[in-house]
């Protein structure tokens, strides 16, 4: 979906997915080209105006990564609100942040989520969606330069390795409502 705000100094909402890879010896996040700004990012897009955060990463998700949801665990904080009359509970996302676009006058709002597999994708990537996938240990992630990975992505990423993985529980995505 294309930018709804167009104007300078306007934010669109997006959500994003960082997937830890636990098949290797080491922990690996999965990062993707970005046709755009040609640098290894998460994988997500813009939330349409029918969506959720949690819907669009699940469809982002399948289109990008070729992943069903039923095939990664979420992770989420081990105490968290379960339940509000009359609303939908949503995942807690890992991190909520916005940060410039590219060179543009221009802002994304992020909802990143969090998740784990031992598996390979069970379907194709489609068709106008970058192909060029790369799983980062911590160690490639130090060491990748800014023009491959952004220094954001690569912080959140590194948040993910350290903190997330080892300090949040596996959770079951089906668990919430799309």
């Amino acid at each position: 979906m294309p930018h709804i705000h167009t104007k300078p100094g306007q934010h669109d909402l997006t959500a994003s997915a960082y997937i830890v890879r636990l098949d290797n010896v080491d922990p690996s996040i999965m990062l993707h080209m970005h046709k755009k700004l040609k640098k290894y990012m998460q994988f997500g897009g813009h939330v349409e105006l029918h969506e959720t955060p949690w819907q669009t990463i699940i469809h982002e998700i399948k289109e990008e990564a070729g992943y069903n949801i039923s095939q990664l665990s979420l992770l989420q904080p081990a105490n968290s609100l379960a339940k509000v009359s009359n609303s939908v509970i949503h995942p807690y996302p890992l991190a909520l942040a916005t940060f410039k676009y590219g060179d543009l006058d221009h802002y994304h709002t992020d909802t990143a989520f969090a998740f784990v597999t031992k598996e390979a994708p069970h379907h194709k990537i489609e068709d106008d969606e970058s192909k060029d996938i790369r799983l980062f240990t911590k160690r490639e992630l130090l060491n990748a330069k800014n023009d491959l990975v952004p220094e954001n992505v690569k912080e959140v990423a590194l948040y993910v390795l350290d903190h997330i993985l080892k300090n949040w529980q596996k959770t079951d995505a089906n668990d919430f409502a799309s």
